[in-house]
C-alpha cells in the first residue's frame, strides 16, 4: 500500500506559485475572500487560504459581512469586487446562512474571477474541455495527487460516490476527459444507486465523496484499488481535547491494506483544495493580464 501524501504535494504546488508570482512584474495576483459570519469552521479555513496566499506572494482581501447581510446586499458587494480591476479571484466561503442562496450567488461572481469554480459558465467550460475555464478545486486537487502520484486514468474504471455540484459531478466530467491522465471509464454512485457493493467492487479508482464517516469498507473494494477519500467527518470522540476526531468516507483501516494507493484523511485531498484555489488565483490573473482594455 502506498500512501498518497496531500501535504507533501500540495506543499510542491505552492513552492511553484511561490517562484512563479515571484518572477511576476508589476502588482501581485489579488484574491477577494468573502466570509459571512463566524461559523467555527468557515474561520479556519479562510485563515488557511490567507496564510497560503500570504506564502506564495499573493494579495488576499478579506471581507467580513455579518451574518444578517441580505441577499441583495451580498450581490452589491459581489458586483463591486467583480468590477474592482485590482482583484483578480473571488472566493465566497461556504455554508452561507440559510437565507442566502449559494447557487445564486456563485452565479453572481464574474467567471473571470471565480476562482472556486461554481460559476455556471464554469461548469461548462469543464464539460466541454475549454483550458481557459476554472475547474473547482477539490476535483482539481484530485486529478492533481493522481497525477504526481503516478496514475493514468486511461482505460481504467473509476467509480464516483457521490454526486455533488462541489465534487461528484465536475471530478467525474475531469476523468472522463479527451486528454493525459484522463480517459478513464467513469460511473457515478450516489444514495438511490441499486446494490452499491457491487459496483464500487469494479473500480480501479474509487473517488469517495459521499460525506458519511466510515462508509467504505473492506467488502466494498477489490484488491489493487486506488483510493482517494474527499470525506471530512467529525466523529465523536472522548479521547481527543477537541472531543472528536477526523474521519473520511473511508474505513481507513479496513481498506488500506487492500489498496495500491490511498488517501488519508486528513492530509490527503484537503490540502490540495487550497492549493488549487491558489493556482486558480495565479491562472486568473494571468489570463485578466492577457485580456483586451
Amino acid at each position: 500500500m502506498d500512501l498518497i501524501d496531500g501535504n507533501q504535494i500540495a506543499a510542491a504546488i505552492i513552492a511553484e506559485l511561490k517562484a512563479e508570482v515571484g518572477a511576476l512584474s508589476g502588482r501581485p495576483p489579488c484574491i477577494a475572500l468573502v466570509r459571512v459570519g463566524e461559523d467555527p469552521a468557515s474561520v479556519s479555513y479562510v485563515k488557511k487560504k490567507e496564510k497560503t496566499a500570504a506564502e506564495i506572494g499573493v494579495t488576499s482581501r478579506v471581507i467580513l459581512p455579518p451574518i444578517s447581510i441580505t441577499e441583495p446586499e451580498l450581490f452589491k458587494l459581489i458586483d463591486e469586487l467583480n468590477a474592482d480591476a485590482t482583484v483578480d479571484g473571488i472566493l465566497v466561503q461556504s455554508p452561507l446562512p440559510k437565507h442566502i442562496a449559494e447557487v445564486a450567488v456563485f452565479r453572481r461572481v464574474a467567471p473571470e474571477k471565480d476562482v472556486d469554480g461554481f460559476n455556471t459558465l464554469n461548469l461548462g467550460k469543464v464539460a466541454q474541455e475549454d483550458e481557459t475555464g476554472f475547474v473547482a478545486c477539490t476535483p482539481a486537487g484530485i486529478m492533481e495527487l493522481l497525477a504526481r502520484s503516478g496514475v493514468d486514468l486511461k482505460g481504467k474504471h473509476v467509480v464516483v460516490l457521490g454526486r455533488s455540484l462541489i465534487v461528484g459531478k465536475p471530478v467525474a466530467l475531469l476523468a472522463l476527459q479527451k486528454k493525459a491522465g484522463a480517459n478513464g471509464t467513469v460511473t457515478i454512485c450516489h444514495s438511490a444507486t441499486s446494490n452499491l457493493p457491487a459496483i464500487t467492487r469494479q473500480a480501479d479508482v474509487l473517488i469517495a465523496a459521499i460525506g458519511r464517516a466510515d462508509f467504505v469498507t473492506a467488502a466494498m473494494v477489490k484488491p489493487g484499488v486506488i483510493v482517494i477519500d474527499v470525506g471530512i467527518n467529525r466523529v465523536p470522540d472522548a479521547t481527543k481535547k477537541t472531543g472528536y476526531r477526523l474521519t473520511g468516507d473511508v474505513k481507513f483501516d479496513e481498506v488500506a491494506p487492500l489498496a495500491a494507493k490511498i488517501t488519508p484523511v486528513p492530509g490527503g485531498v484537503g490540502p490540495m483544495t487550497v492549493a488549487m484555489l491558489m493556482k486558480n488565483t495565479v491562472k486568473a490573473y494571468r489570463l485578466r493580464q492577457r485580456a483586451p482594455a
